[in-house]
């Protein structure tokens, strides 16, 4: 297939000013994510999710910076057209600058992002500014923030009031000045994410922030019905692959016991002259 145009930050500024809207998807593999590319997703975020996703864990906590290249190398090796965003997995950033810089770095030249992604607002603008710096773009992160779920009070929706609600305005104006590309909003009151798209000079992308974002990201997983763990609210299934799969497997199953596969057109012949010639060699001729 012929590799289309990469897309770039410049791209994604057109698209914000016509009024396109951006599409954005996770992935965390190379087969997924040559399908999204293919499908004509604008963006992919090659999220810390896959610790629950991808391994099984309860939360993104245990996504590890080695793990987080390995599959965003993978997600970059698939999208020829698609702009790539690394998440910068729990204690990669928080700790320094330095570790920061370091960190989304290893995502660009090890793992072949476009991009990096961080969480936290006004906390994590130092952060922003000197990844920033160092030339790499950065995506803020604010809202629901799972890194930071213990502090947030849960998986839940954030800015349901009025202190909060301003808190992350503020926050989004912060993370603009500190250099963001853009921002991705999770789960906030629709309300709230128009205001900070109406101020934002740059995109906004919402999970669950409603329709005036610019553009909306969802887990693969969830839109595909592949994980069973919790469906947030703001999920849409697009499909019910986990029932293809399940009957795929069971049918394998269920033909392997039977003795049904594999048949006579999934195996390999010797020819005649070569079968007889085995077994004059083998005394059996």
């Amino acid at each position: 297939m012929e590799e289309r145009k990469k897309l770039t930050i410049p791209d994604l500024l057109d698209m914000v000013a016509r009024g396109e809207k951006i599409t954005f998807l996770t992935a965390y593999d190379y087969p997924t994510a040559l399908l999204e590319d293919r499908a004509g997703v604008d963006m992919i975020l090659v999220g810390d999710s896959a610790a629950m996703c991808m391994l099984g864990h309860r939360t993104t906590l245990p996504a590890k910076m080695d793990f987080m290249i390995e599959i965003t190398a993978a997600v970059s090796r698939a999208a020829t057209r698609a702009f790539v965003v690394g998440d910068m997995p729990y204690m990669s950033y928080q700790p320094s600058n330095e570790i920061a810089i370091k960190n989304a770095g290893r995502f660009i030249a090890e793992g072949g992002a476009d991009a990096v992604k961080l969480e936290g607002g006004a906390r994590m603008a130092e952060r922003v500014e000197a990844i920033v710096k160092a030339g790499i773009p950065v995506m803020g992160h604010i809202g629901l923030t799972p890194q930071a779920a213990s502090l947030i009070g849960g998986l839940k929706a954030q800015g349901r009031n009025a202190q909060t609600a301003k808190q992350l305005i503020e926050d989004a104006k912060i993370l603009e000045e500190a250099g963001a590309f853009a921002i991705l909003l999770e789960a906030i009151p629709a309300r709230v994410a128009e205001i900070i798209v109406k101020r934002a000079k740059i995109p906004i992308l919402g999970i669950g922030s409603g329709p005036a974002c610019h553009g909306q990201l969802l887990i693969v997983h969830d839109i595909l019905g592949l994980f069973e763990a919790f469906t947030p609210k703001f999920v849409k299934r697009y499909a019910d692959v986990a029932s293809v799969m399940h009957k795929a497997f069971s049918d394998y199953v269920r033909e392997v016991k039977e003795g049904k596969f594999p048949g006579p057109e999934h195996t390999y012949k010797i020819p005649q002259e070569e079968w007889e010639l085995l077994q004059k060699l083998l005394g059996e001729g």
